[in-house]
């Protein structure tokens, strides 16, 4: 498979400047560059998104303040607090975004685009909100959408989320739209950040039901063992809807060492259920083009090892994850006390009880999965 990453000294530079990310940027690029990474794929300079690309999803009034310089906080847009303004801002909205819409049109040429900076699920039409300024995941979407091609006219678009945190921008943007699935995978309580009502388990007898609008929600200390429960959920998904093209969100903020502390996430792949194990089988083991976004992930070197990790599976070469982090990488130190690439599960329970997964198993079954097949066209039903 061939795979284009998006990468610029401009990006990273301005990436690194995120308030919730400070150097993240430098560390992921850095030791993808480390491990020789960048010899085995196609490293692609992002275009700037323009104001015009912007305004696909995103409102006037929000664009003039985001893109202003000197940038100003405005409460009336959620340029505060958690999403303050810095100095970069309008330079870092344009090629996070940017970055996703030129993985997007490498997939002419390329099978598997990455854009690790980009992920930023939870940006609002005319808000920034949950660290996120620029909705690249959307605009990638959009921008699938537009695009015609031979062996897929009408692009069919899932859409994967993995982060630690509900999609919640990205799902209300296409709900309701037959030709866009949102799958999100998650956790989701009282008090926790997104609410939203599409964040719960779902159900046909709901109002507001959406088939192409999905959750799985999980409780606290989700281990490999309960994604591993929940895999065949995903793959019923895939094998329904039939895309054309996946978006894949890949947030690492559910990994073990995260300093959200709510899942115990492990990465390598040979665990059957880890986040290599879900990015391996969702490249390799469907058809059709992938976009690979970063997202949350508040420990930079586990983000770090995740993302080198997830791109030397995309260009089938996997790393071994207890592989020593390169000496010249240039934030060796900061890999202490382990200095190799894996990231183990910790000691937190997993509170996703047999009951509750295959309460939740069933629900899928029984009544989501029908739900949807009756919703799709018939040229498209499987038998």
């Amino acid at each position: 498979m061939t795979v284009a990453y998006i990468v610029s000294s401009e990006l990273i530079s301005a990436s690194s400047q995120l308030p919730s990310n400070l150097n993240r940027s430098k560390l992921v690029h850095s030791l993808v560059s480390s491990f020789g990474l960048l010899k085995k794929v196609r490293p692609v300079r992002p275009t700037p998104a323009s104001r015009e690309a912007l305004a696909e999803y995103h409102s006037g009034d929000y664009l003039d303040v985001l893109l202003r310089t000197p940038p100003e906080p405005s409460a009336l847009h959620g340029l505060d607090h958690d999403n303050p303004v810095f100095p970069a801002l309008s330079v870092y909205a344009t090629l996070v975004a940017g970055a996703a819409l030129t993985a997007v049109k490498t997939l002419g040429v390329v099978d598997i685009a990455i854009a690790w900076d980009g992920g930023r699920h939870h940006a609002q039409k005319s808000t920034a909100s949950g660290y996120c300024y620029v909705a690249d995941c959307i605009l990638a979407i959009l921008a699938i959408r537009r695009v015609k091609e031979l062996d897929a006219p009408r692009s069919r678009v899932m859409y994967i989320d993995l982060d630690l945190h509900f999609s919640d921008a990205v799902s209300q943007a296409f709900y309701r739209q037959s030709s866009v699935m949102t799958l999100s995978i998650h956790h989701t309580a009282p008090g926790f950040y997104p609410p939203s009502p599409l964040a719960t388990l779902q159900h046909p007898d709901q109002p507001g039901f959406d088939p192409f609008a999905l959750s799985i929600p999980l409780q606290r200390g989700a281990s490999a063992n309960t994604y591993a429960r929940i895999w065949p959920l995903v793959q019923k998904a895939i094998q329904i809807f039939s895309p054309s093209h996946m978006v894949i969100q890949c947030g690492v903020d559910a990994l073990a060492g995260d300093p959200h502390a709510v899942m115990n996430w492990s990465l390598p792949a040979r665990q059957d259920g880890s986040l290599g194990y879900y990015i391996q089988h969702l490249l390799h083991d469907f058809p059709g083009k992938k976009v690979l976004l970063g997202g949350g992930g508040y420990n930079s070197p586990n983000a770090a090892r995740a993302w080198a990790y997830l791109t030397s599976i995309a260009v089938e070469e996997p790393l071994a994850d207890d592989v020593d982090i390169p000496l010249d990488h240039l934030f060796f130190p900061l890999y202490a006390p382990s200095f190799t690439l894996d990231i183990p599960k910790g000691n937190m329970q997993d509170q996703n009880t047999p009951e509750y997964l295959t309460s939740l198993l069933q629900t899928f079954e029984d009544v989501i999965f029908p739900a949807l097949q009756a919703s799709l066209p018939l040229s498209t039903k499987i038998s």
